[in-house]
């Protein structure tokens, strides 16, 4: 017995805005069903004494230190800026 509709693809299809036919409803169908077959295998496993986790490799951000340190000097920055005005880089206004 089939676990999923083809109404149900064509309800999924017509929600993610795709354009299918009938004959490729079926063969989506079959292939959903065919997917959440092995889903279902899965939850036959036993997974009592399996940790939960999020990534199947130990991972660990690393990030440096967050430290405020001094910055550029504004004529340096400023030099290589085409156009500036009163200490600031101008740029073209985008608003009117």
């Amino acid at each position: 017995m089939s676990r999923i509709t083809t109404d149900q693809v064509k309800h999924v299809a017509n929600l993610a805005r795709l354009a299918i036919t009938e004959e490729e409803a079926k063969d989506f169908k079959n292939q959903l069903d065919a997917i959440i077959s092995f889903a279902e295998e899965l939850n036959e496993l036993d997974t009592d004494h399996v940790e939960p986790t999020s990534h199947v490799l130990n991972m660990k951000n690393v990030l440096r230190e967050d430290k405020a340190i001094e910055g550029l000097p504004q004529e340096e920055v400023l030099k290589n800026a085409p156009e500036h005005r009163d200490g600031y880089v101008k740029v073209p206004s985008i608003i009117e």
